[in-house]
């Protein structure tokens, strides 16, 4: 027999590969233990602790004609190691005996992000971008992966992806990519709401939306660092622009009385938004978001004892020229039937490239950097403290990482905070925001990919 080599992963190689496949509910009956794969990556197996009869389950994957990988041989064993023995024996079997293809006989087509199917002209900056540069391959391997096991509900992902839907498209597919790792029942069977999600007993329905670009405001092809906008310029934004480009999609959505719909009624509705209105927005547009959902905007000072102080200011209204909005999202009638807004700062292809790149995929004449702000969780702390690190396989980001869910004080199904165990919980409380994070919770970053030539 040939030699075969047979290498371990770790969890971020393996989830990259496969963790589309998973099942949410062998999370109840079951802790993996260990991954491993072939030389090729073209098999993989997963070690188990059966938590119900104590014993360990091996199973081994390989990819179906979809190019999803699915289980396709399990044994159960009393010990850890007669199952990693299997596992090693059945990976190299398999390698020099099988097809690279497992046919389930259930297969769909996989969806194909990166074929054009739209002309030149109409394609997006960033698709263009995503196809063609070097930097961005770890991006375009972690979506080719997740791809097999994505369900197109509406039928024009990809010239949406390709074209004028491309920011919509790349949201959808980082919440995808965050609920799946949430360990969450994803049901796509209706066109709306873009996810209806179940654990517990319990029924979530999320609709995806996004503060989309004006015609005067187009995509640019970024090579260079950002230019960051003044302070007082982004504090003038705050105040009145920004909340009503949030408030905009907002309406709109909430005009859509999903509560209506037989398989919504009853449930906690979410709506997420991200922020794609200029090129960097998301940098430093959401607190005008929580100020614009609740109402109240926040100043602090401190104390004779430097003592951190936080004053609650109501808002009013929100006026730019001729157009004014009431402040208080969650306030405004009929929003008690919107259970909460989710946000994120991070929901842009940049997200995709990191996650790509801790798992290994790279080209190695790139090297990709973060830098950005965090939570401070010292409570005497009025700023947010700066990280930056070097993106590599040591690296530890999530899906989750840097959302944030903002909880409608008047909602009729409040959603429970243990369905989303990962991220931040805001709630208002006597005017102030009260929140609940993770150890590390970015609140904005920028991933720089410096690429050297010989």
């Amino acid at each position: 027999m040939n030699e075969i080599t047979i290498k371990a992963l770790d969890e971020k190689r393996f989830n990259a590969l496969a963790a589309y496949t998973r099942s949410p509910a062998a999370a109840y009956v079951s802790r993996e233990l260990a991954w491993f794969s072939n030389q090729g990556e073209t098999i993989l197996g997963v070690l188990l602790l059966d938590t119900i009869d104590n014993d360990y389950v091996s199973i081994v994957l390989g990819p179906d004609e979809s190019g999803r990988f699915r289980a396709f041989d399990v044994e159960s064993f009393p010990d850890q190691d007669s199952a990693v023995n299997w596992l090693y024996n059945t990976i190299k079997w398999h390698t020099l005996n099988s097809p690279s293809v497992f046919p389930q006989g259930d297969e769909t087509k996989a969806l194909d992000l990166f074929t054009p199917v739209v002309p030149p002209e109409k394609q997006h900056v960033y698709f263009r971008r995503l196809i063609s540069d070097v930097a961005f391959l770890p991006a375009r391997a972690m979506i080719s992966r997740m791809m097999p096991y994505y369900v197109d509900v509406d039928g024009n992902f990809v010239e949406q992806f390709q074209s004028t839907g491309f920011d919509s498209r790349v949201w959808e597919l980082c919440l995808y990519g965050y609920l799946t790792e949430e360990e969450l029942f994803l049901k796509r069977e209706y066109n709306a709401p873009d996810f209806m999600v179940m654990k517990y007993g319990e029924t979530v329905a999320i609709e995806a939306v996004i503060v989309g670009r004006k015609p005067e405001n187009p995509p640019r092809y970024l090579r260079t660092m950002p230019i960051p906008k003044a302070p007082d310029e982004v504090m003038a934004e705050h105040e009145n622009a920004m909340p009503i480009r949030f408030g905009s999609p907002l309406y709109t959505k909430l005009q859509k009385k999903y509560w209506e719909l037989p398989h919504v009624a009853g449930n906690p509705i979410v709506f997420a938004i991200a922020d794609f209105h200029d090129d960097q927005s998301m940098l430093w547009s959401s607190t005008a978001l929580i100020n614009y959902l609740y109402g109240y905007k926040h100043d602090f000072h401190y104390d004779d004892k430097g003592q951190l102080v936080i004053e609650p200011k109501k808002i009013e209204s929100h006026k730019v020229g001729d157009k004014e909005i009431p402040s208080g999202f969650f306030f405004q009638p009929g929003t008690e039937q919107i259970s909460a807004v989710l946000f994120s700062a991070s929901g842009t292809i940049s997200k995709f490239n990191r996650l790509g790149r801790q798992a290994g995929f790279k080209d190695p004449s790139v090297l990709m950097i973060r830098v950005g702000t965090c939570h401070d969780h010292d409570p005497n702390a009025a700023i947010p403290k700066a990280f930056r690190y070097v993106v590599d396989e040591k690296s530890k980001e999530t899906w989750g990482e840097g959302f944030s869910m903002f909880h409608n004080p008047n909602a009729l199904h409040p959603v429970p905070e243990e369905l989303f165990p990962s991220i931040g919980h805001h709630r208002l409380r006597d005017g102030l925001v009260v929140s609940t994070l993770p150890e590390f919770h970015p609140y904005a970053s920028y991933t720089y990919n410096l690429r050297f030539k010989k």
